[in-house]
């Protein structure tokens, strides 16, 4: 199989999955590629995005040689498309017929009252529905995509989910729990990492900070980022005289900010659905922590079974999210036994081995004339519920 994965530019979400899909192609005589059609924001390799990532052998860029990526796109067995909104790459494929698997973050984040929008609906028509009944089909990178594209009209039968796949880091859960007891010496450890921008929602944070203190527990806050709203949210904390309890580290590295979820007993993901997917639940889950989620954030109804691996709250009422804090911290059991399962979660079935396997056995089907193999849950399990 020759594959071709042509996106803006890849990153330390995608990696994971490209590289297991190369060894794959590679294991069956075939070939894999990623083409980047724009280099990386300067903002996102200041977050360490790029690193680590400029010696791999199958990315081509393809500012640097248009014709030889192009030509790479329109022979390749199939294309997988997404991150980019320029149609261009891909026309020539499409109107010849030739599979294509696109890969979507939700159209609507704002809203779904904009589908309405007649120049939306025809671009929404050229670039998606007139390809209902065609060799076209959708990754779902969020719990949301599959409701946005039904508005539309596209794919029906052919949405699957799927999302970004960081990294993932095999542990033995016991000794993970264990070493966030002996890091903490007893005391609640929370954590939340991200831009501090309105729609991550930092002051929710906070809030589950206040309740914490009124309910009189021993706890600390580490909120990892930088952003629009670092001052006003510092201010926020002291003014609410958190100074003691809630500390702003600053941006981390991913490797950094890993080894904090690592120690942290509760991850709070405060986004609303502006956050298409939001990997730090992956790897929250991953960290053996006890999730606490919007439930607006597109991996969070993917990855979280509410009261089983993780809590899902309405970004929109902030007290649900200290409730369910409060009620971790008055029972450190259920606690332990919710990060073991988030990390279950991860380690079984939303991983990058995972969703490359079931991407590959599906496009490697499609390609054949057979059925496409029927995933229950998790990765390539069809998105049927359309949220």
């Amino acid at each position: 199989m020759r594959l071709v994965f042509v996106s803006n530019y890849i990153n330390h979400h995608q990696m994971p999955v490209s590289s297991e899909l190369h060894r794959l192609c590679r294991e069956q005589g075939g070939s894999y590629i990623f083409v980047q059609t724009e280099p990386m924001e300067q903002e996102r390799l200041d977050m360490g995005w790029g690193k680590n990532l400029e010696t791999t052998d199958f990315v081509r860029n393809y500012w640097e040689d248009e014709k030889g990526c192009q030509r790479m796109i329109e022979k390749a067995d199939a294309v997988i498309f997404g991150g980019c909104e320029d149609e261009k790459y891909i026309e020539a494929r499409l109107a010849a017929g030739e599979p294509v698997w696109r890969y979507s973050e939700p159209l609507y984040k704002t809203g779904r009252y904009k589908f309405i929008s007649p120049g939306g609906l025809r671009k929404k028509y050229h670039d998606h529905t007139r390809y209902r009944k065609k060799r076209v089909y959708l990754l779902c990178a969020g719990a949301y995509v599959a409701g946005d594209f039904r508005l539309v009209g596209a794919y029906g039968g052919k949405r699957f989910r799927y999302g970004y796949f960081p990294a993932f880091r095999r542990q033995e859960p016991e000794k993970l729990m264990a070493g966030k007891e002996q890091a903490s010496r007893g005391q609640l450890r929370l954590l939340w990492a991200a831009r501090m921008i309105d729609w991550k929602h930092p002051e929710t944070a906070l809030q589950v900070a206040a309740k914490l203190r009124e309910q009189g527990r021993d706890f600390r806050l580490d909120m990892i980022g930088d952003g629009a709203m670092r001052r006003e949210t510092q201010m926020q904390a002291a003014a609410m005289g958190l100074e003691g309890q809630v500390f702003f580290q600053g941006y981390c590295s991913p490797e950094e900010t890993r080894a904090y979820m690592e120690r942290a007993h509760i991850f709070l993901a405060t986004s609303d659905r502006q956050e298409g997917w939001g990997a730090v639940v992956n790897e929250a889950m991953n960290s053996g922590c006890a999730l606490i989620a919007g439930k607006g954030m597109g991996a969070a109804p993917y990855l979280v079974r509410h009261g089983e691996n993780g809590f899902l709250f309405d970004h929109r009422t902030p007290r649900q999210a200290a409730r369910f804090a409060e009620k971790l911290s008055a029972d450190r059991d259920l606690c332990r036994r919710m990060g073991s399962a988030a990390y279950e979660t991860v380690e079984t079935l939303w991983n990058p081995q995972v969703a490359a396997r079931r991407l590959y056995e599906c496009i490697a089907a499609e390609l054949a004339g057979r059925k496409l193999p029927e995933y229950e849950e998790g990765p390539l399990s069809k998105d049927l519920i359309c949220l």
